[in-house]
């Protein structure tokens, strides 16, 4: 029984998924918070999606196509940013074109060139053939991430309640503004391999949107979702090897099952004390 229930870590590709997934949880979880209190939950979307021209950019080149990736997803948020403050069109609408249209001319370049990465693993992502260079890649992003939320994390919780205060009282605030940005590129980049450009989404608004319903504080909120991210996707990778699963998919489907039952629990919650009042 205990070698069954110990046999996915006996496997070398598997100990290699668990590191990977986990690695990508970290800086994920840290995110979803200041997304979802930021409302920038399409800003996660736009980005993973408009980061495919950068990697068949990047193969036609030879240069490792998560620097490709960066520089799409990058390009994305500036130009909503420079779209959003010389237009009068809603930052959503904005991000929508942008991203659609980023998404599109990757899979027409994906039609005409041979890219040497398959279009399943860049939309579903391939944590079981992840190789040492890219385990290596997500324990960077994941100590930038950390470091940069560790050393402005005040300063970025001002920015995302408010703006205008930030502005007021002389925090640098595109300094922050464009920070979180590169970060959000980062993390996306570092999770394709793992996740996908498709299901990092989740990871990037589920933890932080699941934490928001339990947590009483930012810190806690913060505390929260990197423990769910990270037993989330735990559980998601054992579960995937015993019912024969793609592993990210099996990821998202657990911390989809936590918001549910968070959220079903803070209804009947609300409306006991609505009962009681």
């Amino acid at each position: 029984m205990l070698d069954t229930l110990f046999m996915p870590f006996s496997f070398p590709f598997m100990q290699q998924a668990f590191v990977i997934v986990l690695l990508v949880a970290l800086p994920t979880s840290l995110l979803s918070c200041f997304l979802v209190l930021k409302g920038w939950s399409l800003m996660g979307d736009a980005i993973s999606h408009a980061v495919l021209p950068g990697i068949v950019v990047a193969y036609i080149l030879s240069i490792p196509y998560t620097v490709g990736a960066f520089c799409a997803g990058m390009f994305c948020a500036l130009s909503t940013g420079y779209l959003k403050e010389n237009s009068r069109v809603k930052e959503d609408t904005i991000l929508g074109v942008v991203f659609s249209s980023m998404f599109a001319l990757g899979i027409v370049l994906m039609t005409k060139i041979e890219v040497g990465v398959h279009l399943d693993h860049i939309l579903f992502g391939d944590a079981l053939g992840v190789t040492r260079s890219e385990i290596l890649e997500a324990s960077l992003v994941a100590l930038v991430v950390v470091t940069f939320i560790i050393c402005q994390g005040k300063n970025l919780l001002v920015f995302v309640f408010d703006y205008q205060h930030a502005h007021a009282i002389g925090l640098p605030v595109k300094f922050l503004h464009y920070g979180l940005l590169s970060l959000l590129s980062l993390a996306t980049v570092s999770a394709l391999k793992a996740v996908g450009m498709i299901l990092v989404v989740s990871m990037l608004i589920a933890p932080g949107a699941t934490a928001f319903m339990l947590a009483r504080s930012f810190y806690n909120m913060i505390f929260i979702a990197l423990l769910l991210s990270l037993s989330c996707s735990f559980i998601g990778m054992y579960l995937s090897f015993f019912i024969d699963s793609a592993p990210a998919p099996t990821i998202i489907l657990v911390m989809t099952a936590v918001f549910i039952v968070v959220f079903v629990m803070n209804s009947y919650r609300s409306r006991k004390l609505d009962d009681i009042s």
